[in-house]
């Protein structure tokens, strides 16, 4: 990325602090808690079956809130569903744009909770529930601002079409589905991920500070390493073990470094945190942005666990098995190795790359078929009107292009040709971040700014001018 490229983002960073903070009509804030209520008292995690329930629910407030019935569906899959909603626009302003987030929710034990998990109660500022901040909170903004936008006669320029998919905490073969079978309910321009990025409160004053838009995904994949030997009598013991061979193997791995690699978005985040990052860790990231091939500033940063994945490909072993017996030699042994594949990087590169590390005695199977996506292009309009939303609703916070190191649905719309843009409206501190935790939780706050954020981006977008 040049400099060229990245001074009108710079440029545009300035503006954040101009506007000040305004909030949804009172009538908007109390439907949109009755609805998020609603949706936490679903206990819709996997193995339940509710989600159809769930979306069925939502699908009848659409219908009442004046959406034609043709623009509505629930589409089946297994257990669970996904819900698609159309918003029909004139068509002068371009193709669609989709607003995402998920149904589901990661299971929560009740008996383990403080407070009800599918209960919303409002206490010390908060929210409390599961899904209150992965990823309910936007199911009920969205809902509401369709519902809002319909009641005051909105007509966008193009179409706006929600998509709840049904089963982002496990398999994505909803979201799966509807992008390679049934694209004509789904496809879009670009789409705007609420599950995916967001804002980020000052510890101290509880200000808002930044805002991530996340442009693109690490993909995940899972190998299997695996050690084979004819074993024996442990009483008789060989040179060649499998757990010995496999021990070595994962040594020669924990020494091993991905080549380096940067996209508009890593290099949009270092440039624009480290005006924000004092001392040494700050410093390595602008000098990392002024040249990515500055050895000690990538070792610098190679240090940080929350910055090493913005650097390059990461391969870490995360389980193991071996032997059958103890007074066996071993006849296998084996360990699963989670890689986080930086955009651009195929899968080919790092299992052939793995092979060569780990030698030729130890076999590597894929544990699942990981899904590929490219990084989005950094749009200035897009970037611009999420710039107007955070001004709108969480005046003062700096944004912050970047690439998340986990995965979200929006990958499945990246590996499907649908460049996604993570923009979840929810400011948090850090030390509240209870998201597939106990007493999961979201500011009561941010939840009602969320109404202002989406209000203001959808029309930024999709609104006459």
């Amino acid at each position: 990325m040049s400099t060229r490229m990245l001074a009108p983002l710079a440029a545009f960073l300035i503006t954040l602090s101009a506007a000040a903070a305004t909030e949804a009509p009172p009538d908007v804030q109390r439907e949109a808690r009755e609805i998020f209520s609603s949706v936490i008292s679903v206990e819709s995690s996997i193995g339940k079956g509710t989600v159809p329930k769930l979306a069925e629910s939502l699908a009848e407030r659409f219908r009442k809130g004046g959406f034609a019935p043709k623009d509505i569906h629930i589409v089946p899959f297994g257990e669970t569903a996904s819900l698609v909603v159309r918003y029909p626009g004139d068509g002068s302003g371009g193709r669609p744009i989709a607003l995402m987030a998920h149904l589901d929710v990661v299971t929560a034990k009740r008996s383990d909770w403080q407070r009800d998990p599918y209960t919303l109660i409002e206490e010390n500022g908060f929210f409390y529930g599961r899904g209150t901040l992965d990823i309910k909170q936007e199911v009920a903004i969205l809902t509401e601002t369709f519902l809002r936008l319909k009641r005051e006669h909105f007509v966008p320029t193009r179409d706006l079409i929600i998509v709840f998919s049904g089963d982002e905490e496990t398999a994505e073969d909803t979201i799966a589905d509807l992008v390679q079978n049934k694209r004509e309910l789904v496809d879009a321009e670009f789409a705007l991920n609420g599950d995916g990025g967001g804002g980020v409160l000052d510890p101290d004053t509880g200000k808002p500070k930044l805002f991530y838009v996340q442009g693109a995904e690490k993909t995940s994949a899972a190998f299997l390493l695996t050690a084979r030997n004819p074993g024996g009598h442990s009483s008789q013991p060989r040179a060649d073990n499998a757990i010995y061979e496999l021990a070595g193997a994962l040594q020669s791995l924990s020494r091993y470094t991905f080549r380096t690699q940067t996209n508009e978005w890593t290099l949009g985040d270092f440039k624009a945190t480290s005006a924000l990052t004092p001392g040494p860790l700050g410093e390595a990231m602008a000098h990392f942005v002024a040249n990515p091939q500055d050895g000690a500033a990538t070792a610098t940063l190679a240090q940080y666990p929350a910055q090493v994945g913005k650097l390059r490909t990461t391969c870490v072993a995360t389980m193991l098995t071996g032997g059958h017996a103890e007074n066996a030699l071993p006849q296998s042994a084996s360990a699963s190795v989670n890689c986080r594949i930086f955009p651009g990087m195929s899968g080919k590169e790092v299992h052939d790359t793995l092979q060569s590390v780990v030698g030729p005695n130890i076999a590597i199977t894929h544990i699942y078929e990981p899904v590929f996506s490219d990084a989005s292009p950094l749009r200035p309009d897009v970037m611009a009107a999420i710039g107007k939303a955070i001004n709108a609703a969480n005046p003062g916070a700096v944004l912050v292009p970047t690439m998340s190191p986990y995965a979200t649905d929006g990958a499945v719309f990246r590996n499907g040709g649908i460049p996604t843009y993570g923009v979840g409206s929810t400011f948090i501190k850090e030390s509240d971040e209870f998201a597939h935790g106990l007493d999961e939780r979201i500011p009561v706050k941010s939840f009602y700014n969320g109404l202002t954020h989406w209000y203001v981006l959808i029309q930024s977008l999709a609104g006459r001018h």
